[in-house]
């Protein structure tokens, strides 16, 4: 299988040490969002995990641990934008703390293993698209050579974040500015020596040098792997979305960042009642096993499809 660490919150920047426990223990927990009391119990094993996919902003609390991963593949997801503390408050410094962060990933596991998220985009008065320019431009200078890809994304209006985007003020650009956006966002990713690919996204930018692309990419994860899988489209994505299927083991309203844009809390409030609850020892993050609750063992097994050798005599 692949494991999603975690499109729910940030655990490598919060709950790392949660995370190596179910390392150590070989297996996780998760509850349905959709009903509580029903929970899938999760092996995590070497030899079921095919790659485990990491989700942050912050990995530097991983770093001291990263040789206990030794023996599974992985990669990083690494969003890194421009935006300030009035969006994304929970932040350390990117300069002096954010990009090193990315540059000491980079050289620790490879540049082919760390990919930057610039996303999610959007446009108010503060953050223009030549604010945006000026800023993607700048973080892209400064990881060059540290990462093969940039993804992109425009934010998505999700009902339960309604008050904190009506915070923003949010600006649509007509299509044509937000073409000749896109085209400056290749070209100087290009420059740096990026490809360019949008994260569920239904505009249509390959003209401008961008490609549709996704974070649990199936193709990488056979390059990282070294042999074909038996990977499908995630049919829990929305329909725009790449992802090939994977096992998330995070829960929702328990990030602490506070970024206003974000999908995976209700609130600043939920979060932080989330957060109270973690506690490293419990197989479930950010809470406990219940009496009522229902533990099914899930079904798991590597994807791998090992290639025969033939030898014609």
């Amino acid at each position: 299988m692949i494991l999603s660490v975690s499109r729910r919150t940030d655990i490598p920047a919060y709950y790392r040490d949660w995370f190596f426990k179910r390392i150590e223990e070989g297996y996780a927990c998760v509850r349905n969002p959709f009903n509580f009391h029903q929970v899938s119990r999760i092996s995590l094993k070497p030899e079921v995990v095919d790659c485990i996919v990491f989700w942050t902003k912050n990995p530097v609390p991983m770093f001291e641990k990263l040789p206990l991963l030794d023996p599974y593949m992985y990669y990083f997801q690494f969003t890194l934008t421009g935006y300030g503390r009035d969006v994304e408050p929970g932040l350390p410094d990117k300069k002096q703390v954010l990009i090193p962060a990315f540059q000491t990933l980079a050289e620790t596991i490879g540049a082919e293993r760390v990919v930057w998220r610039y996303d999610p985009v959007f446009f108010n008065a503060r953050y223009t698209p030549q604010y945006h320019l000026r800023a993607f431009s700048g973080i892209a200078e400064a990881l060059e050579g540290y990462t093969e890809r940039v993804v992109i994304s425009f934010l998505d209006y999700y009902p339960k974040i309604k008050k904190n985007l009506e915070m923003l003020e949010c600006e649509n650009l007509e299509e044509e500015s937000l073409g000749r956006f896109a085209g400056e966002l290749a070209r100087t990713a290009h420059v740096h020596g990026m490809e360019i690919v949008t994260c569920a996204e239904k505009a249509d930018l390959q003209k401008y040098g961008i490609a549709h692309g996704s974070c649990v990419d199936g193709e990488l994860i056979r390059r990282l792997c070294g042999c074909s899988l038996d990977v499908k489209k995630d049919k829990n994505q929305r329909s725009e979305c790449g992802c090939v299927e994977s096992i998330d083991i995070g829960a929702y309203d328990t990030c602490p960042h506070g970024c206003l844009y974000c999908y995976a809390n209700q609130s600043s409030r939920a979060a932080a009642a989330g957060r109270r609850r973690y506690t490293a020892e419990s197989p479930i993050l950010c809470s406990e096993i219940l009496p009522e609750d229902k533990v099914t063992e899930r079904k798991v097994k590597s994807l791998k499809r090992m290639q025969e050798s033939w030898i014609f005599i």
